[in-house]
């Protein structure tokens, strides 16, 4: 159960970072997984059958990843970086 557990909170992830609620993935009977883009007829495979570690670090690649969360000290610190960065020169 841990194992497609794992995938499909990457096959979420991937949702939330592109916004397409189309991607799915299948599970073969070897334990291998792919991703299609459902909303086809025939919705081809977009990768070869993975392992499941593989499978994930694929599904992770897609797409940005979100940013990261910034407090509002870093913010404000990185603007001071950028000003003194262009009094500089």
């Amino acid at each position: 159960m841990a194992r497609s557990t794992k995938v499909s909170h990457a096959i979420q992830r991937l949702k939330e970072r592109s916004q397409n609620p189309l991607y799915s993935m299948v599970t073969m009977a070897d334990g291998r997984f792919y991703l299609i883009l459902q909303g086809d007829e025939q919705a081809a495979p977009l990768n070869a059958p993975m392992e499941m570690d593989e499978f994930v670090a694929f599904v992770n690649n897609l797409h940005k990843q979100a940013p990261k969360k910034a407090s509002k000290l870093d913010v404000a610190f990185e603007a001071k970086l950028q000003t003194s960065k262009s009094r500089e020169r």
